[in-house]
């Protein structure tokens, strides 16, 4: 297949995250087994305008807050001199609304949709700008195939008036080779959770932080690392400042994969407390690590995590039930122990491998169907 793929970031941009890794797990490896892939993303300053990652031709145009008016240009020259099969576009930003472009066969991915959430993260202009986008998918989409990443987002596609049969559902796979358990790596001394990704306010790490101060009133030894840059950084310093968890809360900052893996095994769950998710990548790559999860019952993620199997579930918001799983977990090294083997199991049964099989068959019938 000759692909031509569309993402708002490639893996080397600073601002990549969990969205970027699914894409290169995957489409990396169709450009290893032949398929020749050009990605469209957008630049930063520093980076290479034209670059191979992962076997993929990478063409960078426009900035974080530009690319959106700049790849619509370097999509239509791309498929005014080069030949294609397929155009995939990667919404995990804005819809970019490719379809208007090109009469190829066309495939939409889309980890998760924001909705109402927009406006949890922006100001109310650019999270109304979000909002009515998404709501144009149904309609400038109508001929184009999906990929979800969850069940959770297949039903949030169906209900915005995308036909069920439309929508394909491939699960996001995990290193389970790299993240994995490893006996020189024991758990923390005390009772440390981990919150891994980007600082963002719909990724609800305030919750986990007044969580935190709850459960210190019963156990001052529990502590909370937090993993990650973001712009909402400055916020959950001052909060945590406010209760008084200054030294129990330490912000790492951005971490390389070995630290984060360190981090992963040691923990003694990690905690997303998101509002809505694709998926939470870091739950599955908590698990392979053997390691529990403590998440909000929300979309996307009451699919990554097992409740009482893997982890726990907790109502969206709710610190008090947050901090008695910590406390529970915390009083129990055992139930951790438990948690942290089904965990694995789980992640055993998720691989890259499968997900990039599951995606070039889902392409290659999309082609055969012209669309």
């Amino acid at each position: 297949m000759r692909i031509l793929l569309v993402n708002w970031n490639d893996r080397e941009n600073p601002h990549a995250g969990g969205a970027e890794i699914h894409l290169h797990e995957i489409f990396g490896r169709l450009a290893g087994w032949g398929h020749t892939v050009d990605l469209v993303a957008s630049g930063w300053p520093g980076g290479a305008a034209q670059t191979v990652l992962d076997g993929m031709r990478v063409h960078r145009s426009g900035g974080r807050h530009s690319f959106a008016l700049r790849a619509r240009a370097v999509v239509g020259r791309l498929l005014h001199t080069r030949s294609y099969d397929i155009l995939v576009e990667d919404i995990n930003k804005l819809p970019l609304y490719l379809t208007q472009l090109t009469e190829l066969p066309f495939c939409v991915i889309v980890p998760h949709l924001f909705g109402a959430t927009a406006f949890a993260e922006a100001s109310w202009p650019i999270a109304a700008v979000v909002w009515a986008a998404e709501q144009l998918i149904p309609r400038v989409y109508r001929r184009a195939a999906f990929h979800a990443i969850s069940d959770s987002t297949r039903d949030d596609l169906v209900r915005r008036g995308i036909p069920r049969q439309r929508v394909e559902v491939i699960y996001p796979g995990v290193d389970a080779a790299w993240y994995s358990p490893d006996g020189g790596t024991p758990r923390a001394g005390a009772p440390t959770f981990l919150y891994v990704g980007r600082l963002k306010r719909y990724k609800g790490v305030e919750t986990a932080v007044r969580a935190l101060a709850l459960a210190r009133a019963e156990r001052p030894d529990v502590t909370l690392e937090i993993a990650g840059q973001g712009d909402d950084r400055f916020r959950l310093e001052r909060l945590a400042r406010a209760l008084s968890q200054v030294d129990a809360v330490r912000f790492l900052g951005f971490v390389p994969d070995a630290e984060k893996r360190r981090l992963l095994r040691r923990a003694w769950a990690v905690v997303l407390p998101s509002q809505k998710e694709g998926w939470g990548i870091s739950n599955v790559e908590a698990a392979a690590c053997g390691t529990p999860a403590l998440a909000s019952d929300s979309p996307g993620l009451r699919e990554s995590v097992r409740h009482g199997e893997t982890g726990f579930l907790v109502p969206h918001g709710d610190e008090r039930a947050l901090a008695d799983r910590m406390l529970a977990l915390a009083a129990e090294p055992a139930l951790v122990s438990r948690l942290g083997r089904g965990a694995r199991a789980f992640a055993e049964q998720l691989s890259w491998e499968r997900a990039a099989r599951a995606t070039e068959a889902h392409l290659q019938r999309v082609i055969a169907q012209g669309g």
